[in-house]
């Protein structure tokens, strides 16, 4: 899927009205491409419950000389609120811990995503503030140390 095939494995299918919009995914393909080129390679998963692909969840960018990385997620509109976010980055968290260099994870979400908010906050990040963000206006910002 994040090769742009429009098959999916075997085994597995997509909920209603896809995983997510053709643009998100697009720029979830230009991330991973973006990572393959650094050598950082297994930062992406698909998040599946019951055989459906409920949502997809990842590392953003190669961690930083200090051992930061930042995460992201996103779960179909019609599969929300059943706890796949929060499972997910679970598990990412968890997969983080094995890798040497990382050494610190960081989120951000919108003010207003109380959800996604909760997701952070029940896998152990803590909320460091906000910025503003050009595109995204005023964002919440998530750390958890290693």
């Amino acid at each position: 899927m994040l090769r742009g095939d429009a098959l999916i494995r075997d085994g597995l299918r997509a909920p209603p009205g896809g995983v997510d919009e053709p643009d998100v995914l697009a720029h979830v393909r230009t991330i991973f491409a973006r990572l393959q080129a650094e050598g950082f390679c297994g930062g992406h998963w698909m998040i599946v419950a019951e055989g459906e692909i409920v949502g997809l969840c990842g590392i953003k960018h190669s961690p930083s000389s200090s051992g930061e990385v930042e995460i992201g997620y996103g779960i179909a509109a019609s599969r929300r609120r059943r706890g796949h976010a929060t499972r997910g980055i679970a598990l990412l968290v968890e997969r983080a811990r094995e890798i040497p260099a990382i050494r610190c994870i960081i989120a951000e979400t919108d003010i207003s995503n109380v959800a996604s908010q909760a997701v952070l906050r029940n896998n152990g990040l803590e909320r460091s503030g906000t910025r503003f963000d050009p595109t995204d206006g005023e964002v919440v910002t998530w750390r958890k140390p290693l």
